[in-house]
């Protein structure tokens, strides 16, 4: 494999969330006053910290979300997650495989630890991933697309940003990881090509990712 760590994002690329996710989140904008469709919130805030959300809608609005508004929305999502959440399909047996070749991973998401931790319970994937390779938005400044939490990623696993490759599926993902000197593979199954226009490659089937890390 051409590469010494395979950084996953989670929501989209682990875990199948972002549709529970955000039909939650326009919901609870809307209810707020703040219409917004499924197809927009997938094209404002896939991929982003929650803090995204508070600032796009004072921007175009003027006007600050209700305090308590994480907590609230993150309780709805957690509730979802115990209902619906799967694991992205053929994602096990990707893990698998770098087991096998003993090639390091690691996961880099926008979402909160405790997000990470119970879409990962839910769906069985606790099991392939330990503590000390779970990265949060959380652990830095700055989420995507800023570079950092990509950067700490790689300075916490021991690796040089140039042998790391990202596996992304939103637009702020995949600037993050060219922000960080990183290469970075587009997974189309809810996103284009266009949208991820910069990677190094794309798929729409988690099978298919060993052939591009080859």
């Amino acid at each position: 494999m051409r590469y010494d760590l395979v950084i996953f994002d989670n929501d989209g690329v682990l875990v199948d969330s972002e549709p529970i996710s955000n039909t939650i989140l326009a919901g609870y904008l809307t209810e707020l006053g703040h219409p917004t469709t499924y197809e927009e919130s997938l094209r404002d805030y896939m991929g982003a910290a929650v803090h995204r959300v508070h600032d796009l809608v004072l921007e175009r609005t003027g006007q600050q979300l209700p305090e308590g508004f994480d907590e609230a929305l993150h309780a709805r999502v957690f509730a979802a997650f115990e209902r619906e959440l799967e694991p992205v399909a053929g994602v096990a047996e990707v893990l698998g495989e770098l087991v096998a070749e003993g090639v390091p991973y690691c996961v880099a998401s926008s979402g909160t630890h405790e997000r990470i931790r119970v879409g990962h319970w839910r769906t069985g994937l606790d099991e392939w991933f330990e503590e000390e390779w779970v990265f949060s938005a959380e652990d830095v400044g700055r989420g995507k697309p800023a570079p950092d939490l990509f950067l700490l990623a790689a300075e916490r696993m021991g690796v040089a940003p140039e042998r790391c490759v990202v596996i992304e599926d939103s637009p702020l993902g995949v600037a993050a990881a060219r922000a960080a000197g990183m290469d970075v593979y587009g997974f189309t199954a809810m996103s284009t090509e266009e949208a991820l226009a910069g990677a190094q490659g794309y798929f729409s089937k988690m099978a298919d990712l060993g052939q591009l890390l080859a």
